[in-house]
């Protein structure tokens, strides 16, 4: 794998894990734009659960491309696919403007197809394409916050 294209991903990575778990978002009150959602206790843990498994995901793929190992970017990927978008549990679901479901569901459905690549493209291709996949994610980070 071409180095350069790693150390991008990496760094893309290290920024999705900077703006998903900033302890100083917390103070930013009214200066932090972003959309609230607003759920419950019992579905804000379940859903910042999937939140970073989505995350050991992305760890899970980047591990796997470093090191050639097609079988752990596939269950890695498998795991953040469709499998976690049919089990999001429906209180969650209800509560999740169309705009987060315009991101989330072309995310989970990237991580289908990363699946499917892992078992034929080559390892810059799949770096290329987990670059892709977390800009989704950086979009969403972006544009939402857990209240």
């Amino acid at each position: 794998m071409k180095k350069t294209s790693f150390y991008l991903v990496t760094f893309v990575l290290s920024s999705l894990l900077f703006a998903a778990g900033a302890p100083a978002e917390q103070s930013l009150g009214k200066y932090d734009k972003r959309i609230g959602l607003v759920m419950s206790d019992a579905d804000k843990a379940e859903f910042l659960s999937e939140m970073r498994q989505m995350l050991a995901s992305i760890q899970g793929i980047m591990t796997g491309i470093g090191s050639e190992d097609r079988e752990l970017i596939f269950k890695s990927a498998k795991y953040s696919g469709n499998r976690m978008a049919r089990a999001t549990p429906d209180s969650v679901r209800k509560m999740l403007p169309q705009s987060f479901k315009e991101i989330g569901g072309p995310t989970h459905m990237m991580f289908e197809e990363l699946a499917i690549r892992s078992e034929t493209d080559d390892m810059d291709m799949l770096a290329e394409f987990t670059g892709k996949l977390m800009k989704q994610c950086l979009a969403c980070h972006a544009m939402f916050k857990v209240e």
